[in-house]
């Protein structure tokens, strides 16, 4: 199947509450409309992932951070005018209209553009973010390769967009930008060190 047509029958899946998996710049993403309280629950099940750890969100462009984050600082402005579309995620205050389960009861959400034409297009189409965790099993390795998500995640999903191989290879780098400093929680594929050419005075983790 030609990977527009993929492309729109996982946008017809996530509006009518299902789950689908698709490549990214990182890794293959699992993916749900953020609005969809069972949609994300699902997630959690099928990833196996304690329900105290907060999901990503993916975005199509800046205007729909309004959507799901109440403050940005100039610093975080910076850092998404500089990096996204891309693979660094940004951790910021979110909105009230946030489901809970999608922060895991925080008052904070993780969220980024990626460079990647799937994730994207079905961002747009669908109007909305969506979740953008990785498709994998807990603690298991994240996956980059078409064959190996479609084998392992296949049959616990509605959809799988198969786009070959990622691109990058690691997942994204992970900076809470909701104190007075930002703090690296997770090295990714954006080195520490290219960020902090913007922030100086941001923290290890």
């Amino acid at each position: 199947m030609q990977i527009s047509m993929q492309i729109d029958r996982a946008v017809v899946i996530i509006k009518t509450g299902g789950i689908v998996v698709f490549p990214t710049d990182t890794v293959y993403g699992l993916g749900a409309d953020i609005f969809n309280r069972e949609a994300v629950d699902r997630i959690y099940e099928v990833k196996q992932r304690p329900c105290h750890l907060p999901l990503p969100v993916l975005l199509a462009d800046m205007e729909q951070i309004a959507y799901v984050a109440e403050e940005v600082s100039e610093v975080a402005l910076t850092l998404m005018k500089h990096f996204w579309p891309g693979g660094l995620t940004l951790v910021l205050h979110k909105a009230a209209s946030v489901p809970d389960n999608v922060t895991a009861g925080s008052d904070k959400v993780a969220v980024r553009i990626p460079d990647h034409i799937v994730p994207l297009t079905i961002i747009r189409k669908l109007e909305v973010p969506i979740v953008g965790t990785s498709a994998n099993i807990s603690d298991e390795p994240s996956i980059v390769r078409g064959r190996e998500v479609k084998a392992k995640m296949g049959n616990m999903v509605d959809f799988v967009v198969d786009g070959g191989d990622c691109p990058g290879g690691l997942e994204s780098t992970v900076v809470d930008m909701t104190g007075e400093i930002p703090v690296v929680l997770r090295q990714g594929i954006v080195r520490e060190d290219e960020i902090k050419r913007l922030c100086p005075n941001m923290l290890g983790r």
